[in-house]
């Protein structure tokens, strides 16, 4: 029954948006959010309807979701896809002090080789983040994530096969902390969310992660919703370990939503990288359950958003590279 879906009763229901359907296709189409799109039903039709209901009726009745590699010829794009995956998986392992170089990680993803004077940690590592990857794009036809999630995304993410009670796999942090930096010649520390709270803020932050990950459809709707998730989610740091490899994983899903390549942070760039996040978080303060911001406004931000907008060029010019053989 098209426009339908059967609910646990068994009897079918159909969304009021369905005599609208071409109306709402549209308002989308020009880059309307989900809330926008439900405030015109509102104002065009009296219709009254939530924008999580205009979301799931978008993915119900939206057709074939936006793909970068659209119009890209098949073996171009296979191999298209491996490059980013290589170029991803490089970078966001490199950040974290992994040694193998771009050529060596596309050996090891493409062939299963060992670099010989690597050590094998490192090779771990990179064939973990690629299965992150490919855990992240099984994601994306959701519209969605939950709390299971991103706990399943870390126990593929992380290669240790220890196990500890305070430095769990698949769970939230069970002791507080933080790093240090250097400020005015001095040695500070940076605590981030403390363990107790996390539970609370995660849910918070889910909530809002969902709701951009619905509203990207461009690349400026997109770019906010990366910065917001990325940035937001290394203040809470609700893991042990491995926080930043999953916030450069999950904070690209709506940007593979939108239909675009991945935001790829280059190992080059790691002191800028760090150094913006530093440099923004001691400007808001260190976060907990009680404040209601996920993401305080600051001109700290700036900085990081122009950067992020410049390495995104990499994957952008990639795959208009690709697009442009093609024609």
């Amino acid at each position: 029954m098209v426009g339908k879906v059967v609910t646990k009763g068994g009897k079918p229901f159909q969304s009021k948006l369905v005599p609208y359907e071409v109306e709402v296709k549209r308002l989308k189409a020009d880059g309307a959010s989900v809330r926008a799109i439900a405030a015109e039903m509102l104002a065009r039709h009296g219709l009254t309807v939530s924008h999580n209901a205009v979301a799931s009726f978008l993915r119900t009745h939206g057709g074939r979701r936006r793909n970068f590699l659209d119009g890209i010829a098949e073996t171009r794009r296979i191999e298209l896809v491996k490059a980013i995956k290589a170029l991803w998986t490089h970078g966001s392992t490199a950040i974290e002090g992994n040694t193998l170089t771009l050529g060596d990680t596309m050996a090891v993803l493409e062939y299963g080789l060992t670099v010989k004077g690597k050590p094998l940690k490192d090779h771990e590592d990179v064939v973990s983040h690629a299965r992150g990857v490919d855990f992240v794009q099984s994601l994306l036809d959701k519209g969605q994530i939950a709390v299971s999630d991103l706990l399943s995304l870390h126990r593929v993410v992380m290669s240790e096969n220890t196990r500890d009670i305070y430095r769990p796999v698949g769970a939230w942090k069970r002791e507080d902390n933080g790093t240090y930096g250097a400020e005015g010649g001095k040695t500070v520390y940076m605590p981030y969310a403390s363990a107790d709270d996390t539970p609370t803020l995660m849910s918070s932050w889910i909530k809002a992660f969902n709701k951009s990950f619905a509203d990207a459809v461009d690349e400026a709707s997109a770019l906010e919703a990366y910065l917001a998730a990325h940035v937001s989610f290394v203040r809470i740091h609700p893991f042990f370990d491995g926080n930043g490899r999953i916030a450069r994983l999950v904070a690209n899903l709506p940007v593979l939503h939108a239909g675009l390549p991945p935001i790829v942070v280059p190992s080059e760039a790691r002191l800028d990288y760090i150094r913006e996040l530093w440099d923004y978080q001691r400007a808001v303060g260190v976060i907990s359950a009680a404040s209601s911001e996920l993401l305080p406004e600051s001109r700290r931000l700036d900085g990081l958003r122009r950067l992020v907008r410049d390495w995104w060029q990499t994957t952008l010019d990639l795959v208009a590279e690709a697009k442009g053989s093609a024609k």
